[in-house]
């Protein structure tokens, strides 16, 4: 039971660094939107994507384990590390709708401003 208690606390240490890095492109491509750097901001949430898809596959490989019928400690820390990718995965979403936002209103105050 040790050894898989180990592997459980690895994985949503694993997870928790991946949703992290996500989250830190995620407030680059933010910034990057506020000063209208829209390319870097695309590059920044690129990258969170691919944090994001690294940490979805841990938990999947993990939830899969266990519908395959390995057994799988209770562990509060990777239930925080699920919580930490749902909510990283809601602010990605979040960011891209807000570059689309950012993107047409940089473009109808250019074509105002060239009138």
């Amino acid at each position: 039971m040790e050894n898989e208690t180990n592997r459980i606390l690895e994985t949503a240490m694993k997870i928790i660094l991946a949703a992290g890095n996500a989250r830190e492109q995620i407030q680059s491509a933010m910034a990057g939107m506020g000063a209208y750097n829209f390319s870097a901001a695309e590059e920044h949430l690129a990258q969170a994507k691919e944090y994001i898809s690294e940490a979805h596959t841990a938990q999947t490989e993990t939830i899969q384990g266990e519908a395959r019928g390995e057994v799988i400690p209770f562990s509060l820390l990777f239930t925080h590390a699920q919580d930490h990718l749902m909510t990283v995965i809601s602010e990605h979403q979040t960011a891209k709708n807000l570059l689309t936002v950012f993107r047409s209103l940089d473009q109808r105050i250019s074509e105002l401003e060239n009138k």
